[in-house]
């Protein structure tokens, strides 16, 4: 190889598309969600009509945002819900509804829900609800950056759990102040031996922090 030649420049990767699952009785809603939503070219979308269907997809790939009814015949959406937060707290959920009311908007928000639809909804509305969510959770972005981002939010959590600062993790793990700040922002993903350390400040395994992240 010539050693004046220069190295041909690095692709960059495209942006994963944003997974969204939408949970709804309705045949003929959940079609026009898919429709719309992969002629976006951003999203890309799985549909389910029963709840346990849900729950296991997400046991083998868990989405970036469900689109979750919260009225559909026998099954109850608060409990689907509570079910979804308990085992991917991570989760992005955005609720739709049928029979909006000001006290089922506040019983949801309550549960750390994203946002509310009400049906009818137009697909503007659709869409920039959609892409308020991608930007809150910064979702769609290469997989190495939202590694970094949600193994950096993961961590900042377990630590104001613990009501620690900044300095107080660093006292426990070795590392410098700049260092843990860096992992929380997600600008630096933590090196193995960090992460065994701030592992073993918070009493967990690494591979327990690094299932909590739904990555």
């Amino acid at each position: 190889m010539n050693p004046g030649a220069q190295s041909p420049p690095v692709e960059a990767r495209p942006p994963s598309p944003v997974q969204v699952a939408v949970l709804d009785d309705d045949a003929d809603f959940r079609h026009y969600i898919e429709d719309c939503l992969q002629d976006e070219g951003v999203y890309a979308v799985r549909t389910f009509a029963h709840p346990d269907d849900l729950f296991e997809a997400c046991a083998g790939n868990v989405p970036d945002i469900v689109l979750l009814d919260m009225k559909m015949g026998e099954f109850r959406g608060e409990a689907i819900l509570d079910q979804l937060q308990a085992r991917w707290p991570n989760l992005c959920v955005i609720v739709v509804t049928g029979y909006p009311s000001l006290e089922n908007m506040r019983a949801t928000f309550k549960k750390k829900v994203f946002d509310y639809l009400a049906k009818p909804f137009s697909l503007a509305q659709l869409r920039q609800t959609l892409k308020n969510a991608v930007e809150a959770y910064r979702l769609g972005g290469p997989d190495e950056d939202r590694l970094r981002e949600r193994l950096g939010h993961r961590i900042r959590l377990l630590r104001a759990e613990r009501e620690w600062s900044l300095k107080d993790l660093a006292a426990a793990t070795g590392l410098s102040v700049s260092q843990i700040s860096a992992i929380e922002r997600g600008a630096h993903l933590p090196s193995m031996d960090s992460l065994l350390a701030i592992a073993r400040a918070f009493s967990l395994r690494p591979s327990q922090i690094m299932a909590s992240i739904d990555f």
